[in-house]
């Protein structure tokens, strides 16, 4: 099912974030976690792929077993700063002979060990998402910054770009993950007023260790409320209360999500069922 599908229906959806392992003995212990999640049934899971696409047939050996063996609607993410065009269009004919429908189209980051005088084809993601819709018959999300990216000089310029993305041909977008809905809200009113119409999906990530919320500080630079902060300085010692303090904190922002009519979740779950369940079944009734 393409997700363009599911998003028309305009009813609340759940989805799941997994990725794929680094290196091959890794393998096992990931299909286990990834399947343990497609048991909880989502509406879709998003299966990530790695800088440089190093792990790239992990990510569509990932999806594959989603839908055939689970029945679940996998988006497989695919990242262009590093690969050629030949490269891409090997992963789309894999893709299509594997029956996957969507496809995350992302820039991605330069690997650590990259050759900074080599030319690259690609240079945003814009150009990944125009080839993709050229090759033809999948449904294409993207990436938005409700912070702005950090590589974005203000917030004017980020929706610009941001533009130049869905006009190439994403049918939605998928948020970064923020913890105050608030910027959410006037992100969204901001990029309505450019035109902005795509369906949104709202990314939300589960804290539940406090070396999480360093390292995604340390790359995003999300802005973290004083209750948030509360909870991390009052229970990021306690692995087990932070866990449940960071699903809690997670739940209630799906929660006054949907109240206020943004009807399409992402979770940010990390390789986790225990945290996806968790949240699905305090979303039960909500979800319905």
């Amino acid at each position: 099912m393409k997700l363009s599908e599911l998003f028309n229906e305009k009813k609340p959806t759940l989805s799941f974030e997994v990725f794929p392992p680094k290196t091959s003995d890794t393998y096992e212990n990931v299909k286990i976690a990834t399947e343990g999640i497609a048991k909880l049934k989502p509406d879709y899971m998003s299966v990530t792929y790695g800088a440089g696409g190093g792990t790239s047939e992990y990510t569509v050996d990932i999806a594959t077993n989603l839908l055939k063996n689970y029945g679940v609607t996998p988006l497989a993410h695919l990242t262009c700063l590093s690969s050629t065009k030949d490269k891409i269009t090997g992963v789309l004919d894999a893709l299509k002979e594997n029956g996957i429908e969507n496809i995350l189209a992302l820039r991605g980051d330069i690997p650590k060990d990259a050759d900074a005088d080599v030319k690259r084809e690609y240079k945003y993601a814009y150009e990944l998402v125009y080839d993709i819709k050229k090759y033809g018959d999948f449904c294409i999300g993207g990436a938005c910054y409700p912070e702005s990216h950090t590589e974005s000089h203000n917030s004017a310029d980020d929706i610009r770009h941001l533009k130049e993305k869905v006009d190439a041909g994403c049918d939605f977008l998928t948020t970064q993950m923020f913890f105050d809905n608030s910027i959410l809200y006037s992100f969204l009113y901001k990029i309505r007023e450019a035109g902005i119409s795509v369906p949104i999906v709202a990314g939300i990530m589960p804290v539940t260790n406090a070396n999480q919320i360093k390292r995604i500080c340390e790359l995003s630079g999300t802005y973290l409320p004083r209750r948030f902060k509360s909870i991390v300085d009052r229970f990021g010692d306690n692995p087990d209360a932070m866990k449940q303090a960071g699903i809690a904190y997670a739940t209630e922002q799906i929660i006054d999500l949907l109240a206020n009519g943004v009807n399409n979740i992402h979770v940010y779950s990390m390789n986790k069922p225990d945290v996806a369940e968790s949240i699905q079944k305090n979303l039960s009734e909500i979800i319905k």
